[in-house]
Formats: structure tokens, sequence, C-alpha cells
């Protein structure tokens, strides 16, 4: 959904029906993507539940961040006393995952990249089947 002509709802709307319809996860409303540019944090904002055909216009060469926060029960969360560390009311497990995202005519080109995480994770997995 992230290409030229679609709208932020589209991504929106994607994520939110892969997530709750799809597989029955919670996603929370109050954390959104966003646009990257100059400084970190730009418009738009790229929510992570919506409307199809709603929201800013994606154009060729946008740069934005995509990062869903899922949780495996409610959507609802809470902000620790720290300010900073966000936990699910519910107590139930949640991922927050990102993605840097090129927009293009017809094609969304992904530009981040967890192939060094992934290959962690398997040799770490490797060696806890050793044991």
């Amino acid at each position: 959904m992230a290409v030229h002509g679609n709208r932020t709802g589209d991504i929106a709307f994607a994520i939110q029906q892969y997530t709750e319809r799809q597989h029955g996860y919670g996603v929370v409303r109050e954390l959104v993507g966003h646009g990257l540019g100059r400084d970190l944090h730009e418009d738009p904002q790229v929510p992570n539940y919506g409307k199809r055909g709603s929201g800013a216009k994606l154009k060729e060469n946008m740069v934005i961040a995509i990062e869903p926060m899922i949780n495996m029960g409610k959507k609802e969360i809470y902000n620790d006393e720290d300010g900073w560390t966000i936990r699910t009311r519910d107590g139930k497990p949640a991922a927050h995952y990102e993605h840097t995202v090129c927009i293009q005519r017809g094609k969304a080109d992904i530009l981040s990249s967890f192939a060094e995480i992934e290959i962690a994770e398997k040799a770490n997995a490797h060696l806890c089947a050793e044991y």
C-alpha cells in the first residue's frame, strides 16, 4: 500500500486488517509511524489503523516510517512512571517493529534491513539447541 498515489489510510487499513481481522491481535492507536526527512519525525503521520482512501496522499520519493505496535491481547496501553516505557493494559506481550520505506510508483522500496539481526537470531537458536 505504500506506493505513489495511495494514502496513509490505505497503509493503516492494511495493517489493521492483517493484525486484527486475520490474526486477532490488538493494534495500538496512540502510536503512529511518520515521515522522515530533515527531521526524524515529520508529517505525515502514518497510523496503524484506519479507513482506506483517508489521510495524506503518498508522493513519489517520500520517505516514511511504518511502525505498528501489535499486542497479543487488547489494544489498550499505558506509560510507565519513567514516561518512556509503554506496556499493555492487559499485561499480554506486544511487538513494535519499524520499516523505513521510500514511496515509488508501483512499488514500496523498503530501505531498512534486519538481515544481521535475523542471522544472529538463527545463530543463537542453533547454539541454544546444542544445550
